[in-house]
């Protein structure tokens, strides 16, 4: 054997043992706990740089905005910890209605009204069960409130006229 492959076979023992070190040190078990999103997020933002690069069709952009958003989504979980998804929750609406809404705007085919349309009732949809989510019984108090002062503002301003409102 040459020196020149003795020291090839010694760089690849060296690395061989790295590696094995590293994962008894629970270095690799780290990284996937806290890196697994990457999983769900690179493939959509794969999917919309090949749609933007003109080498995918455009309905990869329904999976491609429901991947990123989940991506986005499951990352900050597992930062902050999964007993926040008890409230962001609708968060997993607003990616259907993400990939929907993309879909829609950008397709060079004529899409159907209906899909943007649905992308946006979903999207509202997703806001009102999130804002309702982040402020509890909160949210009934304030509904509450908003209506009785709306009751009362339509007390005071009505009109003298026998026409009503």
């Amino acid at each position: 054997m040459t020196n020149r492959n003795q020291g090839i076979i010694a760089i690849f023992i060296i690395l061989a043992g790295l590696i094995i070190l590293l994962g008894k040190l629970g270095v690799f078990t780290f990284i996937g706990h806290v890196f697994w999103p990457l999983l769900i997020l690179l493939p959509g933002v794969l999917l919309q740089l090949f749609y933007f690069s003109r080498t995918a069709p455009s309905y990869v952009l329904i999976p491609a905005g429901v991947l990123t958003v989940y991506g986005i989504l499951f990352f900050f979980c597992n930062i902050w910890g999964w007993s926040l998804m008890a409230y962001l929750w609708p968060l997993l609406l607003l990616g259907i209605a993400v990939g929907l809404y993309e879909y829609y705007m950008l397709s060079p085919f004529a899409v159907s009204r209906n899909i943007g349309f649905a992308a946006v009732i979903l999207g509202a949809l997703s806001i009102i069960l999130l804002f309702f989510s982040l402020l509890g019984t909160s949210a009934l108090y304030l509904i509450a409130l908003l209506l009785i002062a709306a009751g009362i503002w339509m007390l005071l301003n009505r009109s003298n006229s026998k026409r009503g409102w």
